[in-house]
């Protein structure tokens, strides 16, 4: 038997975890759909046999879907942040996010189909926004805060002033 982390982040699906792990498995590195564990008896939003948990991982973070039911969804108040590297890699999470049933939200932000929110990031913005010329940090703000999915050109240029 594999000895489980010592952290693991557990997610609240509505009957549907193993299609978003097998998403997140098949859209980051990094990621697995580790196993799929079966309901041993009835509960209260679905039946023996059900698909109850789903063990995977998400860029080499532990993660645990529960198939809850409809009690709760997800918000804003937990998200991924992807740190990326470059203006492709950028629009390939979030292209491929928003182009499975996602939504864009703004400053990077990004919702799956399963409502679970996403930052992608690039590092050039992380690093902008931590400028130690205030001057610099607050172009690069003041850019993020007009766009959707980041550009990282845009940035750069702002930057640059």
């Amino acid at each position: 038997m594999v000895k489980p982390a010592k952290n693991t982040i557990c997610l609240w699906y509505n009957g549907d975890a193993e299609d978003a792990a097998q998403f997140y498995a098949k859209t980051f590195p990094d990621s697995s759909v580790d196993a799929v564990h079966h309901a041993p008896g009835d509960f209260p939003s679905g039946k023996q046999g059900d698909v109850l948990t789903v063990e995977f991982t998400v860029m080499g973070i532990p993660c645990l879907g529960l198939n809850g039911g409809p009690a709760f969804t997800h918000s804003e108040a937990f998200s991924f942040q992807v740190a990326t590297a470059d203006q492709a890699e950028t629009d390939c999470y979030w292209n491929a996010i928003v182009g499975n049933g996602g939504q864009e939200s703004a400053c990077g932000w990004c919702k799956d189909k399963w409502g679970l929110s996403w930052q992608i990031t690039p590092i050039v913005l992380s690093e902008a926004i931590a400028n130690p010329d205030p001057a610099v940090a607050k172009r690069a703000f003041d850019a993020m805060m007009q766009m959707q999915k980041i550009d990282v050109a845009a940035i750069e240029a702002a930057c640059r002033g």
